[in-house]
């Protein structure tokens, strides 16, 4: 008997996928073919994020932000992560740290982030997004 994906290996897919939408979604060469259900959707009731900035962002902040910002970068936006790693995990939720780069405008940021995952069958990946935590490996620069 397979007891399917782990729990560790559906957040990995889940970060990798959502950041996979944030290329689409803020590109504007593709921004029109891009359904922000899929955003919508994983990012769980009470959700909070703590940005760079140390402020910190409720469910709504966060999807309202995002929804504004479609469209707004140009073909050379690039975003990816790397350095996936579970840390602590229960039978139902996992703290997972990545690092995400980006090159946006002529400038390249790396950030490092955890964030919280809880189960949840209807979500595309089987976790939703309960908690994310970034701070600055490097800043945008040129």
């Amino acid at each position: 008997m397979t007891s399917g994906p782990t729990l560790f290996s559906r957040a990995r897919a889940e970060i990798v996928d959502l950041h996979h939408f944030f290329f689409e979604w803020y590109r504007t060469v593709s921004a029109d073919k891009t359904h922000f259900g899929r955003f919508e959707s994983v990012i769980g009731d009470g959700f909070r994020m703590i940005p760079p900035s140390g402020k910190i962002l409720d469910r709504d902040a966060v999807l309202d932000y995002v929804r504004a910002n479609r469209a707004t970068c140009g073909s050379d936006f690039l975003i990816s992560t790397d350095d996936i790693r579970a840390g602590w995990e229960s039978d139902d939720t996992i703290i997972v740290s990545y690092i995400e780069i980006q090159h946006r405008g002529g400038k390249h940021s790396r950030r490092q982030a955890s964030a919280v995952f809880t189960t949840r069958s209807s979500a595309p990946n089987g976790v939703e997004w309960r908690h994310l935590h970034e701070t600055w490996l490097q800043m945008p620069e040129g």
